[in-house]
């Protein structure tokens, strides 16, 4: 796993993610629902679409609209296992552990929250 200020400072430096941002319904949603509730849907999503060894569709498996955490994981890096192999060094082909589910979330969770200041 990656130092949080390292990995935001290099994100910022990419084309593809820093082009992410939080409007229109997903902000709307976010602000209605709250965070917290928003942050119990990104550790479902971890959970079920990145956890595995092998995910079903993996590097297809996070859309790019409709939630905001599916912005926020491709504003991050944290959309696919190839993803979180080369942006934040967990290695592809074993199940993620509890501690990388927590670290992945609160990746989430800090760009969410950049995005409502």
């Amino acid at each position: 796993m990656r130092d949080m200020d390292e990995l935001f400072a290099a994100l910022c430096r990419s084309q593809f993610r820093s082009r992410f941002r939080l409007k229109g319904k997903e902000s709307e949603y976010l602000r209605v629902r709250g965070l917290e509730t928003i942050l119990d849907h990104a550790q479902q999503f971890v959970r079920e679409r990145l956890a595995d060894a092998e995910p079903p569709n993996d590097g297809r498996q996070t859309p790019m609209r409709n939630h905001p955490v599916f912005i926020a994981q491709h504003a991050t890096a944290t959309c696919c296992r190839g993803c979180l192999e080369k942006w934040h060094h967990i290695p592809k082909g074993r199940p993620l552990t509890e501690a990388e589910i927590a670290y992945l979330v609160s990746v989430i969770e800090r760009w969410l929250r950049l995005q409502q200041a």
